[in-house]
């Protein structure tokens, strides 16, 4: 959770998007609104406040060999620090990477090199034009664990492909709400799962995908 500056009253919740061999982490964003463009302005040597690390992270399981990451837009932020973790594990990883056009294509923290890429744009003006989702079924069979980050949209195709598969793998998603505190105190991004209310800051942001209602979710 990133105090952006000086006028917001709520800080912004970010992932973290790689760690280097120094212990320095980096985040990636979008200007959306003010409070990414207030941290936009910030200059190297600044101080930033910042209250974390908060929640769970995604989780490899020991058995699986073959995974499959899939980002929409600036969802790829996590799936990269996923990726050179699940590297260092010797897993097996493929990575379908959707945006709008190749500008809104933020590959440069994978490592590209190691790991199999599938890039998707709307426009066609880099990798296979469509929806990142239209690929989907061409690589999930061959997956034993899925890791996903992007629009609920996004989410609710997968369920929709998994949902008629005979053999699903575990589909893990990040929710990426509005919130308020970031620990678990102001219950402003609850949301409806199998197992009752959940908070996204606390018991999230990771879930798996066939234990959340989709049709509550509003990012």
């Amino acid at each position: 959770m990133v105090d952006c500056g000086p006028g917001l009253l709520l800080r912004r919740p970010f992932s973290i998007h790689q760690v280097d061999s120094s212990g320095c982490f980096y985040i990636l964003f979008v200007i959306v609104h003010k409070g990414t463009y207030q941290l936009s302005q910030y200059k190297k040597g600044q101080k930033i406040n910042i209250l974390g690390p908060l929640g769970n992270g995604f989780f490899v399981s020991p058995d699986s060999e073959k995974l499959l990451l899939v980002g929409g837009g600036i969802g790829i932020s996590p799936l990269a620090f996923l990726a050179h973790n699940a590297l260092n594990t010797k897993k097996q990883v493929t990575l379908l990477a959707g945006a709008r056009d190749k500008n809104r294509l933020y590959l440069q923290g994978c490592p590209q090199s190691d790991i199999k890429t599938i890039a998707t744009t709307e426009d066609g003006s880099t990798g296979t034009r469509g929806m990142v989702t239209d690929i989907l079924s061409e690589y999930i069979n061959e997956a034993d664990q899925v890791f996903a980050c992007g629009p609920v949209s996004m989410y609710r195709t997968i369920a929709d492909l998994t949902g008629s598969m005979q053999k699903t793998p575990e589909v893990q998603v990040s929710l990426e709400t509005r919130m308020g505190c970031g620990i678990g105190t102001c219950y402003g991004c609850s949301i409806k799962t199998a197992k009752g209310m959940k908070q996204v800051c606390k018991n999230g942001p990771i879930f798996n995908l066939d234990e959340i209602d989709l049709s509550e979710v509003r990012l």
